[in-house]
């Protein structure tokens, strides 16, 4: 019995003796933070911006009717690609027709009056000029009977003419004077009726301007009724059928838009880009665009606009015109054209962006997960706390700091860092660490809520698969 109990009691002792070291030693790790770590290292990173959108041609032009009437004609079918200055569709153009033929008649009636008022007036002024010869003849000859007359009245008072000869000069001058005063009064009648011929002239040529100015309305009203390309492109849309009306100038109206022709010589991907990455998007960047209707394919482009409102993403409206916009997430519109677009991409085609705003070569780096922040406060030892900490210190305890936790020795030791672009999947640092330098990069749990100085236990062994019963 004795040996038995010695037995008992010796087993007891080793239990108690093993509960203790095990106990001894949970509790001499119960301050102990499990984390998994890795390396600083040095590789290029590439700062991406990815948004979707839809695919449109830069240039495009949605050509309405200009007349009202109905289709007669519609030369293309969509998808056609057409040239500047191409017939593309007709509108009954009857009436407009013979207002042009009735305007040319007009027209041509006009001319026929001013060409006789033309001809009236020449010859009126043919005639004043024939009267004004007529006159200075008649003038000259007056001139010549006033002389003799004067010759002979000085004859007559020296006795050596009879009466009958000075007589018979005194009626040649008298009716020369006459003659001349008929032809004086014959010009003024003829530059009387040359201003009444001048009128009717400046008439028919005020005419001929009103005749012209109705035929090119007519004529232009005419041409109306047909559609022409403006641009070089590919037909697009095409959404009337001929024997349908077609009216011009009615917003929003089906009936105002004949077809939309797009320059697809220039081909964009339309985005929209989250209003916290816009800050980063410049003019020129380089593109990868990919397109849902065509697979395993990726384009390049570039950024060639970006848009200085915000849109509201949940109405797609400007923010500038809602009341509310504060409260509510906004995008920016950025424009990316596609360098060497394919045939087969059409307007309207959902796609992709990722749009490269900063590039680095052989970047000091981290992954994403690893970065934190703590305030200052945080960072002082509990037992260097002050008890009663004046407003200032209080102040600058609550500055928030960016940086990581390094393995220093068995610790995990806060150090500050700054940062630069952000790739995928790392961070670069642009100080406050050196590559190669060790630093903690999980749990996320744990990196968020453990403590400068805690001790650390390193476990980076990859989870164990669970299998799926």
């Amino acid at each position: 019995m004795q040996a038995k109990w010695k037995i008992v009691i010796g087993v007891g002792v080793l239990v108690l003796i093993g509960g203790g070291v095990y106990a001894s030693i949970q509790y001499s790790q119960r301050d102990i933070v499990t984390v998994q770590t890795g390396k600083v290292i040095q590789e290029d990173l590439a700062s991406v911006v990815t948004a979707s959108g839809e695919i449109n041609p830069r240039t495009y032009i949605s050509i309405g009717a200009e007349y009202q009437g109905q289709l007669t004609d519609i030369l293309v079918k969509e998808g056609d690609h057409v040239k500047k200055g191409q017939l593309l569709a007709k509108i009954d153009s009857a009436q407009s027709e013979a207002d042009v033929v009735a305007q040319q008649a007009a027209l041509n009636s006009a001319e026929a009056d001013a060409t006789a008022a033309e001809e009236g007036y020449k010859a009126g002024q043919d005639n004043v000029l024939t009267l004004e010869a007529t006159l200075a003849r008649t003038k000259a000859d007056l001139d010549r009977y006033d002389a003799d007359f004067k010759r002979g009245e000085e004859l007559y008072q020296s006795g050596l003419i009879p009466k009958s000869d000075y007589e018979q000069r005194l009626a040649a001058i008298q009716g020369q004077k006459a003659a001349t005063a008929e032809d004086e009064s014959r010009i003024v009648q003829a530059k009387a009726q040359l201003s009444q011929l001048s009128a009717q002239y400046l008439s028919a040529q005020k005419k001929i301007a009103q005749a012209q100015a109705a035929l090119n309305r007519t004529a232009d009203i005419l041409k109306k009724h047909e559609t022409i390309a403006p641009i070089a492109g590919l037909v697009t849309y095409l959404p009337v059928r001929v024997g349908e009306t077609v009216v011009p100038g009615v917003q929003n109206s089906a009936a105002s838009t004949i077809m939309t022709i797009a320059d697809m010589s220039i081909v964009t991907a339309e985005v929209k880009i989250d209003e916290t990455d816009i800050v980063n998007i410049k003019l020129g960047q380089p593109a990868e665009i990919t397109v849902d209707a065509i697979p395993n394919k990726t384009f390049v482009g570039h950024v060639i606009e970006i848009g200085n409102t915000a849109i509201l993403r949940s109405t797609g409206l400007a923010a500038s015109t809602s009341s509310t916009s504060s409260q509510e997430a906004k995008d920016f519109k950025v424009v990316v054209a596609m360098d060497s677009p394919p045939d087969e991409i059409r307007p309207g085609l959902s796609c992709a962006t990722k749009i490269t705003t900063a590039t680095r070569k052989s970047a000091t780096a981290i992954p994403i997960q690893a970065l934190t922040s703590r305030t200052k406060g945080d960072l002082i030892p509990d037992k260097d706390k002050p008890i009663d900490p004046d407003p200032a210190t209080v102040k600058a305890n609550k500055e928030e700091l960016q940086g990581v936790f390094v393995v220093n020795g068995p610790k995990a030791e806060f150090r500050k860092v700054e940062t630069g672009i952000t790739g995928a999947t790392e961070i670069e640092v642009l100080s406050g660490l050196n590559p190669g330098d060790q630093i903690l990069t999980g749990s996320y749990q744990t990196i968020r809520t453990i403590k400068n100085g805690a001790v650390i236990k390193i476990d980076n062994k990859p989870p164990v698969a669970v299998k799926a019963s």
